[in-house]
């Protein structure tokens, strides 16, 4: 008799089934992403692009931003709006938000995939322990200050493009800047993937009945860029060593188009999905109690209100 895996390591078996094909037409829909340059956003960027959809392009680098523009509206019939923002700066963030908040009087689908590894604890300008500040307090900034039109524009989606790299660790919230423990690369990144996760789940009770979902999604095991910050040893490592059991980061965009579009996931709200299908994450970041601790903390850390979740919800 055939042993099922249990539920926290069916990640091991999701990798290898069947994707559920992107299908639906995207044609009007403007749709956000970030960290698109390259890797998974680059081709979750194409993806979208290549079902008519319009796109806003949020990137650190404004050369590389041009590049891939000018590649995409080569291929396809679309427009592409760069706007730049170092996601290491929140007040960058701030700014990138208010720029599509008047250029653009919609937003179907915000698509969160900027992201970085680091080996090294380093710190932001403003004192933030820089891979949970890019990973987790950008992408909760961004997406919490672009809900209300979100909202106005609903149907719409929300997609954290998160990782199976949060069951890496958990979050200690009296250490969230690794001050008084000893950092690892690993240990750093499943803390910001794990407060993105819990954070999701408290956006998506928020947006309950509001037309918004909010899903996160690991976007494959696949090879991208993410870690070439770090040095010659690393970068040797995960090219000929981990690199040898990666796909290639085609398959993320198609997969996450689909959780975009797809017709039979329109009212579903708060998941997590391994490519397309659904998962359980796990244990640490399901913990509802923490996650509504680490959503005060990401909002003071962030500048939002305490009271912004309610007063979202009288407005």
């Amino acid at each position: 008799m055939k042993r099922e895996l249990p539920d926290e390591l069916k990640f091991l078996t999701n990798r290898q089934l069947p994707q559920k094909p992107f299908t639906e037409s995207m044609s009007g829909k403007i749709c956000v992403i970030t960290g698109a340059t390259s890797g998974v956003g680059l081709e979750i960027a194409r993806a979208l692009a290549s079902h008519g959809a319009q796109l806003v392009l949020v990137s650190r680098s404004k050369e590389k931003a041009e590049r891939v523009a000018a590649d995409l509206q080569a291929q396809w019939p679309v427009t592409v709006d760069n706007i730049r923002a170092d996601f290491s700066d929140l007040e960058q963030v701030r700014l990138a938000a208010s720029i599509i908040l008047e250029r653009y009087p919609r937003i179907d689908v915000l698509i969160n995939c900027a992201g970085m590894h680091s080996t090294t604890k380093t710190f932001t300008s403003a004192g933030h322990e820089t891979v949970f500040c890019v990973n987790h307090l950008a992408s909760f900034l961004l997406t919490a200050l672009l809900l209300d039109r979100m909202i106005a524009s609903s149907p719409s989606r929300i997609i954290q493009v998160n990782s199976e790299g949060h069951r890496f660790n958990g979050l200690d919230l009296d250490d969230l800047s690794w001050h008084k423990r000893h950092y690892t690369g690993l240990r750093s990144y499943g803390a910001s993937k794990t407060a993105q996760l819990l954070t999701v789940w408290e956006f998506a009770d928020l947006l309950q009945d509001t037309g918004v979902t909010i899903n996160a999604a690991h976007p494959g095991d696949v090879k991208t860029n993410i870690g070439h910050n770090n040095g010659w040893l690393y970068r040797l490592f995960t090219r000929y060593v981990t690199g040898l059991f990666l796909k290639d980061a085609t398959i993320s965009g198609p997969a996450i188009g689909y959780l975009a579009s797809a017709p039979e996931l329109a009212a579903v709200s708060g998941r997590f999905f391994h490519l397309t299908h659904e998962e359980k994450p796990a244990p640490h970041a399901l913990d509802r109690e923490m996650g509504r601790k680490i959503w005060a903390i990401s909002l003071q850390m962030t500048g939002l209100p305490a009271d912004f979740g309610r007063a979202l919800r009288e407005g």
